[in-house]
């Protein structure tokens, strides 16, 4: 964990003081439920993001607020902790050559082996959508008209607010600029009057993928197996041991000759595992 200070106060705020104590209690909670190291030169991004939650539910102070966060068994409060220190950084096909290399090598190969069972990916740290619809884009586009009805797509998040911004599909026009205008035509509807500026992904899209909040720390078995995972720009919040944890849980919901795919500064040599490198942030399972 990282070394804090005696004690920070809150942006715009001369009342509510957060102490060492406090923010290591915030850390802990935060690593051990979503295995997140809250490394140092973050804690002021937390205190300010966390803020929100004492002026939300009228707290005078962040031991108040820790207090009740202690005591509730909902579990309510601590996904909107959670929710509020995630990260949810992403854009559509990032990391580009991910998905070149799903379109001109996975596919083609599960397409060739795999008769009629289905075809089945996970995005396994989707935040707010962008990369489980880059996905199913990419399926849609290089798989026959007839193979369609094949394709499965789970995709998960930390953040429940997320998930939701996910499965509503709508974005701000600058979010899809860059995308070709084939594809804007055929996977988007741009918004009008009070939606103008807005874009969102067409109902026909948005009903194929299966938008699901999970922790990646607490998963064990999901009762599937998938052919490839994409979980990128994820386990960079992660310390080693959490890495480890969640690279074997990964590892072990692939099938035979599966893909796993990370982002390119997330390389798993320090950690064990049994997956054969492909290229630059892609592994494949080696069959027994």
């Amino acid at each position: 964990m990282q070394n804090l200070p005696n004690s920070m106060d809150p942006p715009g705020s001369s009342s509510c003081r957060l102490t060492a104590g406090d923010l290591q209690k915030i850390a802990a909670l935060v690593y051990q439920k979503s295995g997140i190291a809250l490394r140092d030169g973050k804690g002021a991004l937390v205190i300010a993001r966390l803020q929100k939650r004492l002026r939300h539910g009228g707290f005078a102070s962040f031991a108040a607020y820790l207090a009740f966060l202690e005591r509730d068994r909902s579990g309510v409060e601590l996904t909107a902790v959670l929710d509020a220190i995630t990260t949810n950084h992403t854009s559509f096909f990032r990391e580009i050559d991910h998905f070149h290399f799903l379109a001109s090598d996975v596919l083609p190969e599960l397409l060739a082996r795999s008769g009629t069972r289905p075809i089945t990916g996970w995005s396994a740290a989707c935040s707010t959508g962008e990369e489980a619809y880059s996905i199913f884009i990419t399926l849609l586009d290089h798989t026959p008209a007839a193979h369609h009805t094949r394709l499965r797509l789970l995709a998960s998040d930390l953040s429940t607010q997320a998930i939701r911004a996910a499965r509503s599909g709508i974005y701000t026009l600058d979010r899809v600029t860059e995308l070709p205008r084939p594809t804007l035509q055929r996977y988007f509807e741009r918004g009008l009057g009070e939606q103008e500026g807005l874009v969102r992904v067409k109902r026909a899209l948005r009903e194929l993928v299966e938008f699901r909040p999970l922790n990646l720390i607490d998963i064990q078995k999901l009762g599937i197996t998938f052919d490839f995972i994409f979980c990128r720009n994820a386990m960079i919040y992660f310390d080693r041991d959490s890495r480890q944890r969640v690279v074997s849980m990964l590892e072990g919901h692939l099938t035979p000759d599966g893909y796993l795919f990370v982002s390119h500064s997330e390389g798993l040599s320090e950690i064990d595992h049994h997956l054969q490198w492909c290229g630059p942030g892609v592994y494949r399972r080696r069959r027994a």
